[in-house]
């Protein structure tokens, strides 16, 4: 499924005012889970990376460039994510040379060759599984909304081009939990890019005291693309925003192709795409989690539907990591600190 535009508007449209209490009625009840105590932790200290809303807003990037911190000040970060997507309920150790995105998801795929990548439903369960691995550190992928596993350090990102959008609950809008629970549980802010639709969650965390932080995706090499007419397909969270991407670097973009979010590309899917780029004489482009998806599926059409298609790399930046690492040390030494007075 892919998120309505009424979600993104600044005012309310008269579906988010229809839909109001049903999403008043789920904002509620997600709030008040967000709200529970956690039933597990960790002997690991967990930092999760979650977003406001549904929709993708650079976690798994973010979870990738906070390991290459993590590892350059000589940690061992492993990940922990739900696997969506992925049909396995875990907890499962991902291992990227016998798992398919069918089983564990596109994201987990990813992380797993930076680091141990575990899967799971159950995050308490998938923190005792990474407990058993060659780690110190462990990076959660969302779950931020999730309470059962205790976080010692909870940074959410919010895309600047988009904010929290009407600022509803889904599915009146794009919000997991009304935005003020959601602040509470808030130890740090990440702003994503740049834009004008940020100012709300600014104003509350100002407020409130959080820190912010400024992030950015960077497109990487882009050359093998440069004068080819481009057909560019996606299944993320905001494909117009790699559409964009690939225009913002002034390539040639002739025709593009929308799916949902973590979409389970079908034969089908694949036929048309090569069929329409075949046709048209245009070089099919998509990014590195949709690649993940075709390149572990398993017909044979996909391994043509591989071998036409060029992926764009992006990369999470952050504005001031030597303040980002000084957050996680301090949450490490509060944790240090509170194991031991409780020894």
């Amino acid at each position: 499924m892919q998120a309505p535009s009424f979600w993104w508007s600044a005012r309310f449209s008269f579906k988010a005012m229809a839909l109001f209490p049903i999403g008043w009625v789920y904002g509620l009840v997600a709030g008040r889970r967000m709200m529970r105590a956690p039933r597990g932790e960790s002997r690991l200290p967990v930092i999760c990376i979650g977003n406001y809303v549904a929709g993708g807003a650079g976690k798994t990037p973010f979870s990738l460039m906070l390991a290459e911190l993590l590892a350059a000040d000589g940690h061992r970060p492993g990940f922990l994510l739900r696997g969506h997507g992925g049909r396995l309920p875990g907890p499962v150790l991902v291992d990227p040379q016998t798992h398919a995105s069918q089983d564990v998801g596109d994201e987990a795929l990813l992380l797993a060759q930076s680091g141990p990548t575990v899967v799971a439903r159950d995050r308490v369960a998938g923190a005792h599984l990474a407990e058993q691995q060659a780690i110190d550190i462990l990076v959660m992928d969302d779950g931020f909304q999730n309470p059962d596993l205790k976080k010692d350090l909870r940074l959410v990102l919010v895309d600047a081009q988009t904010g929290v959008g009407n600022g509803l609950c889904i599915p009146a809008g794009p919000l997991r939990a009304p935005l003020e629970t959601q602040m509470r549980q808030t130890d740090v802010l990440v702003i994503v890019g740049d834009g004008d639709r940020a100012g709300k969650v600014l104003h509350h965390a100002g407020r409130k005291g959080v820190p912010i932080l400024k992030a950015g995706l960077t497109a990487g090499e882009s050359g093998h693309l440069a004068g080819l007419p481009l057909f560019a397909f996606a299944g993320i969270g905001r494909p117009g925003k790699f559409f964009s991407t690939l225009t913002g670097l002034g390539l040639d973009l002739r025709k593009t192709r929308s799916f949902s979010d973590h979409h389970a590309f079908t034969e089908k899917d694949a036929s048309e795409l090569l069929r329409q780029a075949e046709s048209e004489d245009l070089q099919l482009v998509t990014t590195e989690k949709d690649m993940v998806r075709i390149e572990t599926s398993r017909s044979e059409i996909f391994r043509w539907l591989e071998n036409r298609t060029e992926t764009l790399a992006v990369a999470m930046h952050v504005d001031d990591p030597a303040r980002l690492k000084g957050l996680v040390r301090q949450t490490l030494r509060s944790r240090s600190f509170q194991s031991g007075a409780t020894r």
